[in-house]
């Protein structure tokens, strides 16, 4: 089992080497993205996409709201333990 949290790409830092910043809940870090491009959504075109983060790795495109409900439920686990 994996565990992906959702951020948001605010920044491409090396398209060639397909490397961008991701916000997670205000901490930014740098992170792959060869798994989300392709011809018609190049590099260029994944800042302000939100994603599945997974090992340094954006795994998939996700829609904000689910991104913004998985964050809360998240932050509530947290919260909890």
């Amino acid at each position: 089992m994996c565990l992906g949290i959702p951020g948001k790409i605010i920044e491409i830092t090396n398209a060639q080497q397909k490397l961008a910043i991701v916000d997670i809940g205000g901490v930014k870090r740098q992170i792959n993205i060869a798994c989300i491009i392709n011809e018609e959504h190049p590099a260029e075109s994944c800042v302000g996409d939100w994603v599945l983060v997974h090992v340094g790795f954006a795994m998939n495109r996700i829609n904000e709201q689910e991104a913004l409900e998985t964050l809360k439920i998240l932050q509530e686990i947290v919260n909890i333990t």
